[in-house]
Parts: structure tokens; sequence; C-alpha cells
């Protein structure tokens, strides 16, 4: 691993970090010199991610994102390693069915609203007691574009990533002044994940984006950290759309 930059002062929690889109933006909070809790189901998975992260500062809380209490622990861990908690980046999610909703399971449906929503308010309403709500931050949540456009036989996941994107205009209403919320929305990133969506055809399904690739997490971690940055500190409750320009696309053909 590359040598580390100086402390920047500033901690940050992730959810569902250990691989994907999650440990791209943890690398990125990293990489400028913040301290970070990651979260994951598999704990073995979590302590590979940390020591590659670098454990001197990272550490890793698993536990599923829906377990108010692992939520609890997540963040009580955080302020007792760290001391404070000034960004949430809301990224664990789960999709485990493909397929038109007319036939969707309604337990799988409440699956997905657990997971990919409620736990990232369970999250939110948790920094903001510990830390934010007197001393300030930076909240991302991690949707999806699946939560601003129709997203055929992935009806469940969309729905619940639109509940998101509503989710993070509350939150931004609600605890402004002191803490920003926004969110990203990607198109597709090469992450397991999203495996079945281009395995096997990367070609094809790249060459539908007019920047010519796929989505990779280090695009995600970039734009989580801008928005965590004092760069946007006059922006909230926005959702940026990192699509490598697909919904150009929209109405052509």
């Amino acid at each position: 691993m590359t040598e580390l930059p100086e402390l920047s002062g500033k901690v940050a929690l992730v959810t569902g970090a250990s691989r994907g889109i999650g440990y791209g933006v943890a690398e990125a909070l990293v990489a400028r010199g913040d301290r970070v809790c990651i979260t994951g189901r598999n704990e073995d998975a979590l302590k590979e991610a940390v020591e590659q992260l670098g454990a001197d500062r990272v550490i890793g809380v698993a536990g599923k994102a829906h377990d108010v209490d692992h939520q609890a622990v997540a963040v009580e861990r955080t302020m007792e390693a760290f001391g404070r908690v000034d960004y949430l980046v809301n990224n664990a999610g789960t999709n485990p069915v493909f397929g038109p909703i007319a036939d969707l399971d309604l337990d799988v449906a409440r699956k997905v609203f657990e997971t990919n929503v409620v736990s990232a308010l369970g999250f939110a309403q948790k920094t903001w007691h510990a830390w934010q709500k007197d001393n300030g931050g930076a909240i991302v949540n991690i949707a999806s574009v699946a939560g601003v456009s129709a997203s055929p036989f992935i009806g469940a996941y969309g729905i619940s990533k639109a509940a998101m994107i509503n989710l993070t205009l509350q939150l931004a209403h609600e605890f402004a002044p002191k803490v920003r919320v926004n969110a990203i929305a990607p198109a597709v990133v090469k992450t397991k994940f999203a495996q079945a969506l281009y395995e096997g055809r990367e070609a094809e399904a790249a060459a539908a984006y007019p920047l010519g690739r796929l989505g990779v997490p280090s695009d995600i971690g970039g734009a989580a950290a801008f928005l965590t940055s004092a760069q946007a500190d006059w922006i909230t409750g926005q959702t940026l759309v990192v699509d490598g320009g697909i919904f150009l696309n929209a109405g052509v053909g």
C-alpha cells in the first residue's frame, strides 16, 4: 500500500464497504487522510478490507445493515476508536430478486426496503445523535439511476432507491444547517453486486455509454469524497448522477 497522507482530523462511517462501491468510497476517504469505520456482513472479508486500507486508520464492524443493534454498535465503535463521526456514507444495499414486480414476493420487497432504505435512516439517526447534531458533518446516500427512471426486472431495487433519494431530501431539510445530505446515483459499476448486468458481455454493455466504459468503484469514491469535502459546503439535498453519460441516450433510437 502506498504511503498515506497526514491525518485530516475527520472521521467517516461507510456501510457495506468490504468490497465494491463501499470499498472504493472508503479508499478515497483514507487517501485524503480521513479515518474510517467500515461495515459489512462477512467478517473475514471485512478484516481483509481493513488490512488493505490500513489497520492504523480503519476499523471494521461486522453485521447486517438492517439490524438496529449493529447500527448502534458501529456508531459506538467509531466514537470509541476515533472520538467523532463527521461523515456517513450509506452504501449497504441488496437486490435479491430479478423479475417483474407483478409477481414480486412482498416479503422480498420488505427485505429490500429494510436494507436499502430503513437501514440508511437508522444509521443517519444514530450518527446525528452521536456527533453530527452538535458538531456538523455530511451524509452521502448511495442511490442508483434505477431510482430516477424505470428499471425493468429490478423494480423493487429501483423503488427502494427512489425512496432513498427522497430520504435524502427529508434528511437534508431536517438536518440543515448543521449537516449536509446528498445522494449519488450511479449507473452500472463493475462490482460483484452488479456482475449479472455485464458479465460475459462487458464490451456490449459499455458500448451503450457515451464515455465508452462502465463505472468503477473509484468513480463513486471520488464523487463521495467531493460531497463530503469543503468544496461542497453549499450543496445539500441533491442527487449527483454518475452514469458515464448513459442518460444522454434517453429517447434516442
